[in-house]
């Protein structure tokens, strides 16, 4: 086992993390604000709630990631909502430049999210059990 290949999961998902607070804390709250995030989820059909759990999901998951705190869960909610933003996104094409953005970005998270639900946290996570090989070394 090479000893470094338990950081390839830590850095992806504090990467993931820091860019799941991105888009909630900061561009659905601070830029877009919660009552424009809210209208913009009306405006697709969406019920405005589902706009508060999404935000929620992000900051929540966001956090969970980087602290390493049950990864795999956040890690599982951060795809259902990375999908549905894929599925947002969508009618605008395949670039995330594209007007209205694309569908790339939004699928790559949705990805990466489950990459996590596969690996588990990696190195440096609150809660990482220890393996009984290193509890007895």
């Amino acid at each position: 086992m090479n000893r470094y290949e338990d950081y390839g999961p830590t850095v992806l998902r504090i990467a993931l993390g820091v860019i799941f607070l991105a888009h909630s804390a900061y561009l659905k709250v601070m830029v877009f604000t919660v009552p424009g995030t809210v209208g913009f989820f009306q405006s697709l059909g969406l019920p405005g709630f589902a706009a508060y759990a999404t935000m929620a999901a992000e900051i929540i998951g966001g956090v969970a990631l980087i602290l390493g705190w049950r990864v795999r869960e956040a890690a599982a909610v951060l795809t259902v909502v990375s999908l549905g933003a894929t599925w947002v996104h969508s009618g605008a094409g395949w670039l995330f430049t594209n007007e209205g953005g694309g569908w790339e970005y939004p699928l790559f998270l949705a990805v990466t999210s489950f990459v996590l639900v596969l690996t588990g946290p990696g190195a440096l996570a609150l809660g990482r059990k220890r393996s009984p090989a290193l509890a007895a070394g």
